[in-house]
């Protein structure tokens, strides 16, 4: 098994960074805080343009035809660039649902990925919390036993009044309908594995671009004549968050492999151990920007709490991580 970006990988990361870089500016993210739709129907057109949705689809079928390996690439850097929106389950729903718009940006598509649950313990579960509802085209339910499709105005959503990520609006719901069944049990574990695993590397991006915001301001703010990177224990909090982050990132990639290539390793153990170490990974490393900026690290304008914010939120997308940790421990 071979854990080294292909030339090709490297290209195409450095591909999806700048068009993030250019099409999605923090700054210009910021202007749509506490939004109820964030999600611009323009940007999601560039990011199908680029491939995004179809990056697992069949050549033959009009898509790029790559692997896991490459998807987690490009989500990482989404995530590193805290891109709003249901990006993880548009892109899984491209290569399930057969219909058109998916790929092709047209059709925007939610995920609850509910494992280890039936449907009607699903459908009975009070309230159910969805993010970018307004956005949506289609929402997908994911158990056990399949994947459901439904249509989201058909449901009853009384909108959060402040979501704890401002580009994340949030519904709840009290229940959800019976839904169209799309997928049995073999897609849904197929989606939920996926869905982990690229989850986890929109997490690992965030996991990096904090360690780049505390790094940086270490090296420019300065404290008794010196710069604060210079202290040992701004040192030791940097190269924390630097190992925490590249073990994540490890993490994530060797899963993404393991998906590609089942034969090497256990996909499902995998899986979830990467969207846990990348979930904890993100959370910690967002904690520890803000102590790095000191005072600075609580203000609004400094953007390292948004990275907390969407890690959380991203996190609990992948259910309890205490249930993740239980599930990887009984595996081995």
């Amino acid at each position: 098994m071979d854990f080294e970006l292909s030339d090709d990988e490297v290209a195409l990361a450095e591909g999806m960074r700048r068009l993030c870089a250019g099409r999605f500016p923090l700054e210009r993210l910021r202007a749509s805080e506490g939004e109820r739709v964030v999600v611009d129907p323009a940007g999601w057109a560039e990011l199908a343009e680029a491939g995004v949705f179809a990056l697992r689809v069949p050549e033959a079928s009009g898509g790029l035809g790559l692997d896991m390996a490459a998807a987690s690439v490009v989500f990482e850097e989404l995530g590193r660039a805290l891109v709003p929106g249901p990006l993880v389950s548009s892109h899984l729903a491209a290569g399930l649902l057969d219909r058109a718009g998916v790929a092709e940006g047209k059709l925007v598509v939610g995920a609850i990925v509910r494992p280890h649950a039936d449907r009607d313990r699903t459908a009975s579960v009070v309230p159910v919390v969805i993010g970018h509802l307004e956005s949506l085209g289609l929402l997908l339910v994911v158990t056990d036993d399949g994947v459901y499709g439904i249509d989201p105005s058909a449901l009853d959503a009384v909108p959060v009044e402040r979501s704890l990520d401002p580009l994340t609006p949030l519904w709840h719901v009290q229940q959800l309908p019976e839904g169209e069944k799309i997928g049995g049990a073999d897609e849904a574990a197929r989606f939920t594995r996926e869905f982990r695993v690229l989850e986890g590397a929109l997490l690992v991006g965030m996991a990096a671009a904090t360690v780049d915001l505390a790094v940086d301001y270490a090296k420019h703010r300065e404290q008794f004549g010196h710069p604060i990177g210079s202290f040992q224990a701004v040192k030791h909090l940097c190269a924390d968050m630097l190992v925490r982050g590249e073990v994540a990132r490890a993490a994530v990639h060797a899963a993404a492999v393991t998906l590609d290539q089942p034969d090497m390793g256990d996909p499902e153990r995998a899986a979830s151990g990467a969207a846990l170490l990348a979930a904890e990974a993100a959370l910690a490393n967002g904690k520890t920007c803000i102590q790095v900026h000191g005072g600075m690290g609580f203000t609004w304008e400094v953007p390292a709490h948004l990275y907390v914010m969407r890690a959380r939120v991203v996190a609990a997308s992948l259910g309890h991580l205490g249930d993740l940790a239980e599930f990887v421990a009984e595996r081995y």
